[in-house]
């Protein structure tokens, strides 16, 4: 049988792994997507057809839009690093202001579809529940080193108390509200560090 055009360039998957170039391709063309129109241009199948890639080897790497989304995102975010001030509370106001810059200038938009996807897909509410677990995991190593330093209580649960931090982050992106003033995050990141009760209760 004679190939097409389009047989030759499409790009082939090897199962259930990854192919690098298709991988690459996939990406590539669902970030072009977004850039050129946005969320509401955005599908797998405008994705395959843009990478000239077959939507079963989409939907076998990525199992729901907001999963292929996620990627978009990481790659848009870049590495994430958690700078060592010395200081718990400069890291975590650090953490907070650079995670709400970024959603103010790029992110923010394909972070709130990913979140929506979620409220009537099972799997893109699966992929952003693993998303969020292991985000919260990850920037909990600013605590475990204010626990190192002796400045935090070593009975602290380091990740619900980032899902804290950053459930206050979500919630400002949802209501498009990105830009708190540096003493409004300060005042919570003091708040949360040094507790709420007043100094006599806390003592009984």
């Amino acid at each position: 049988m004679t190939k097409t055009a389009d047989d030759i360039t499409k790009r082939t998957s090897i199962g259930a792994q990854r192919n690098p170039a298709s991988e690459e391709a996939i990406l590539t063309a669902a970030a072009e997507i977004l850039s050129e129109g946005g969320l509401s241009a955005f599908s797998i199948e405008a994705v395959a057809r843009r990478a000239k890639a077959g939507k079963p080897t989409i939907y076998r790497w990525w199992p729901s839009k907001a999963a292929l989304l996620l990627d978009i995102y990481h790659r848009q975010k870049g590495e994430t690093f958690y700078p060592d001030t010395g200081s718990t509370r400069a890291d975590l106001v650090a953490f907070l202001e650079t995670l709400l810059g970024f959603w103010k200038t790029s992110g923010g938009e394909v972070f709130r579809s990913i979140i929506a996807e979620a409220q009537s897909d099972p799997a893109a509410l699966e992929a952003l529940r693993d998303y969020a677990v292991t985000r919260c995991r990850a920037s909990g190593l600013i605590l475990e080193r204010g626990v190192a330093r002796g400045e935090i209580g070593e009975a602290l649960d380091i990740p619900l108390v980032m899902e804290l931090f950053s459930s206050f982050c979500w919630q400002r992106l949802l209501t498009g509200r990105l830009d708190p003033s540096q003493d409004q995050i300060t005042h919570l990141v003091d708040a949360v560090l040094t507790g709420f009760a007043a100094k006599d209760r806390a003592a009984q």
